[in-house]
């Protein structure tokens, strides 16, 4: 049974293409289901498992402190999983063939006010160190709502800073092209000109964005930047990276974008996923009532 779930994670990563920290997800859970099927089933095979089995793990997660959304996850590792076997293994039925997956709980996303963001970027001194480097970042982060992997990942060949925009490759490896807005693209051609030269070693990639040592930088280490910044900014709020992203298609929104467009920017393939800002700025106007209308 283990070594269906590793032949199914190598499915992920060779045939579908899918980031190494979703299969790290999928990977938890399943491992998850297995210890929980060895020990409270008679089941030694995964043709074996029925559908009340596995909705009885669900349960069992549920109950053991798990927030709906992290159930969720388990119960699409265990479907598309079963999914996967069916196929290969020409199974006559799918035990999670019609599986009730948890409703996902709604939450809006947290954005920064633009006068937040300005003081986020204004931050950033031209004199700090590896500051050109740092304010092109969050710059380019704020201007095409980037994912922070994507930020990682954008190579030198992949941006045209003369037309303005930059490709990117997203989840499942989808590539998009994305504008660059004009203080950005200043801030990109400054940090090259003057800064990233410096940095180049023999071993240097061709990642727009290295370290001191000449390395492509890390997620981590960005997020743990922009705290920085927060904090010298005086912003008493949590400010990560995907902040950055949500800002940028709230305050696309808010100044008229069409929801397709801002769909197609952050490169969702659901436009359901990207509606969520509407709730965003619904709630804005609900404050906005609340506030100057007499009968609020």
């Amino acid at each position: 049974m283990k070594s269906d779930i590793e032949e199914f994670l190598m499915h992920l990563a060779t045939e579908r293409g899918l980031s190494e920290r979703y299969q790290l997800l999928v990977q938890y859970s399943l491992d998850i289901f297995l210890g929980w099927v060895e020990k409270n089933t008679p089941v030694r095979d995964w043709q074996s498992v029925e559908q009340t089995q596995i909705t009885d793990f669900l349960i069992f997660r549920k109950r053991s402190g798990l927030q709906a959304s992290s159930v969720r996850l388990d119960a699409v590792a265990i479907r598309i999983f079963f999914r996967f076997l069916t196929a290969r293994r020409a199974w006559p039925s799918n035990p999670a063939a019609t599986l009730v997956l948890p409703r996902p709980e709604k939450h809006l996303p947290e954005t920064l006010r633009p006068e937040q963001v300005q003081k986020l970027l204004e931050s950033i001194g031209p004199n700090d160190p590896l500051g050109l480097r740092d304010r092109a970042m969050m710059e380019l982060l704020y201007s095409s709502g980037l994912r922070v992997s994507e930020l990682c990942d954008v190579r030198l060949e992949n941006i045209d800073l003369d037309s303005g925009f930059i490709r990117v490759t997203g989840k499942g490896n989808k590539p998009r092209l994305v504008p660059v807005g004009k203080p950005a693209a200043v801030a990109i051609r400054a940090y090259l000109d003057r800064e990233r030269p410096e940095l180049v070693t023999k071993k240097t990639g061709a990642e727009i964005f290295i370290s001191v040592r000449g390395k492509k930088l890390t997620t981590p280490r960005i997020r743990q930047l922009i705290k920085q910044y927060a904090a010298r900014a005086g912003l008493e709020v949590n400010v990560y990276p995907h902040l950055m992203r949500h800002s940028f298609a709230t305050h696309l929104l808010g100044g008229g974008a069409d929801l397709r467009i801002i769909q197609e920017l952050l490169g969702h393939a659901d436009i359901s996923t990207t509606q969520i800002y509407t709730h965003v700025e619904n709630s804005g106007l609900k404050a906005v009532i609340k506030k100057f209308h007499p009968r609020a």
